[in-house]
């Protein structure tokens, strides 16, 4: 997937849930288990020139470098913790992910790791989340949390763990070579049929962040949940998704 930045449209990056039933509607749950060849492996975007484009680990990894300003890697859906049909090895799906990272032609400036980091919170999990990206070639790794990482303890652990500089439940922003980060919670705060919510103080703080970027700035915004409705009997879908989109579109 490709987008053309430079004339202010956003790119969300984010990611659903492979590891729930998703059987009630009548849809085979075969093919929804396939989403685990993605889950916890990743993609590396590269930016040039206002343009942000995608490949996955594997892809990137076994080719030459994508020409560019910069690139960084995204994973996400690690769910450490997690036993069961849709990933038997979750810790090695995760290890064969670093693993591809650290091989890629040339460093990534850094991770964003879009949530669910652990299954649950189980006991240890982040410790081993903590541990495995410990090898992974890259500066610095971004996180914002899954619902798995926060709905045990209200995003305590979380916070204490990757809440450092920044606001709220997590939410954050940063620049790099021209182009601006956002990193949106969308999980703390459940709506009815479990939908995606970002709250009024967070939809705030987006729109003065950006109110003082130029109209050509590139901007890239990470989340677990999409911020549009991608299928909301799933959950597939931010409440108030729109208006973080309007603030974003200027």
């Amino acid at each position: 997937m490709t987008d053309d930045l430079s004339r202010r449209d956003r790119h969300a990056l984010g990611d659903p849930d492979p590891t729930e039933n998703w059987s009630e509607d009548g849809v085979a749950r075969r093919d929804f288990l396939k989403c685990m060849a993605w889950a916890g492996s990743g993609l590396v975007w590269t930016v040039a020139g206002g343009i942000l484009s995608s490949r996955s680990l594997a892809q990137a990894a076994s080719g030459d470098a994508a020409p560019g300003d910069f690139s960084f890697a995204q994973i996400s859906d690690t769910h450490i913790g997690f036993k069961g049909e849709a990933n038997k090895d979750v810790i090695g799906t995760m290890q064969q992910a670093i693993a591809r990272i650290n091989a890629l032609p040339a460093e990534p400036a850094f991770v964003l790791h879009t949530g669910d980091l652990t299954h649950a919170q189980k006991a240890g999990a982040f410790d081993t989340v903590a541990e495995n990206l410990k090898s992974v070639r890259t500066s610095r790794v971004f996180y914002v949390p899954g619902e798995n990482d926060v709905f045990a303890d209200g995003g305590k652990e979380y916070l204490n763990r990757y809440g450092k500089g920044t606001l709220g439940t997590g939410w954050q922003s940063f620049d790099y070579k021209g182009a601006h980060f956002i990193g949106l919670v969308n999980v703390a705060s459940f709506k009815a049929a479990g939908l995606g919510n970002l709250g009024l103080e967070q939809l705030e703080w987006l729109e003065k962040d950006v109110e003082r970027l130029s109209s050509s700035t590139p901007v890239v915004v990470f989340a677990h949940v999409p911020l549009w409705a991608v299928y909301p009997k799933w959950g597939w879908v931010t409440a108030d998704g729109e208006q973080a989109l309007s603030h974003l579109k200027r």
